[in-house]
């Protein structure tokens, strides 16, 4: 499967200029048709706490664009919004496919209560999985990374695919490349990790997108300047993997029922 990680400069709280500028560097990267397409978390806003200017409106057009990107390309694309219900809405992943069907929306389980997200964002709760070449794909967002329990969780519902979709800070950004290889290693899994660059008010980011196989090796990786990355993950490279060395088998611990 193809692979297009869109590694974005964020322009802060400026939905029509990040859309515009996505739909430039996918042109200029003349992805093909049948890939798999990666935007940043909050792409169109950045990681803003600003709810007002992240949160989708009637009709959402944060999805809307990504299934004109869909069509376009005739690619599935996961990208970042935040969802258009009242109060706290929580920081999605969605998935949208050719024909505009909405096949995975994903709700981060762990907002970001170190940067005060919680009290802004309410937490997902719910696991998803979606196919597409060939893979089942499970898409997390950005802290979900730190918490490996989800991903095994993940994996026991059939994934062979993670996305990680991100802001993840430079600050953090050893964290950042050694926690993808290290979900990618013990899921024996694929693991796609696409984070942003350039700044916002408070931070900066240092791109790093990386696709990465089932035995931790890096395929594809950015540095520290906006492009897209692309790079080939196999499915089957996984099945083989997990039958050679089959590691996954040899769980024995189970939570104690109290």
């Amino acid at each position: 499967m193809h692979v297009a990680a869109v590694q974005l400069d964020v322009q802060w709280e400026n939905k029509p200029a990040n859309f515009t500028r996505v739909r430039t560097l996918l042109a200029e990267a003349r992805v093909p048709a049948g890939s798999l397409i990666v935007l940043p978390e909050m792409f169109s806003s950045g990681f803003s706490l600003n709810v007002a200017a992240t949160r989708q409106g009637n009709p959402p057009e944060g999805e809307q664009f990504l299934a004109r990107l869909a069509d376009e390309f005739q690619s599935a694309v996961i990208g970042g919004v935040v969802g258009a219900d009242p109060g706290k809405p929580t920081n999605q992943a969605v998935a949208i496919a050719p024909d505009g069907s909405l096949p995975a929306r994903y709700s981060k389980i762990h907002p970001f209560s170190f940067g005060d997200e919680t009290k802004h964002y309410s937490a997902g709760s719910e696991i998803v999985t979606f196919r597409w070449g060939g893979f089942t794909i499970a898409p997390f967002v950005c802290y979900d990374l730190r918490f490996p329990e989800i991903f095994r969780a993940a994996v026991d519902r059939g994934a062979t695919l993670f996305t990680i979709i991100a802001q993840w800070p430079i600050r953090r950004a050893t964290h950042w490349s050694v926690l993808l290889q290290a979900r990618a290693i013990e899921n024996q899994s694929c693991v796609i990790g696409v984070n942003r660059v350039g700044s916002d008010p408070t931070l900066v980011y240092p791109g790093r997108s990386a696709l990465v196989d089932p035995l931790g090796t890096v395929v594809a990786e950015g540095d520290d300047q906006e492009r897209v990355i692309q790079g080939e993950l196999d499915p089957a490279a996984v099945e083989r993997w997990r039958a050679d060395f089959p590691a996954l088998r040899d769980r024995h611990w189970k939570e104690p029922r109290s």
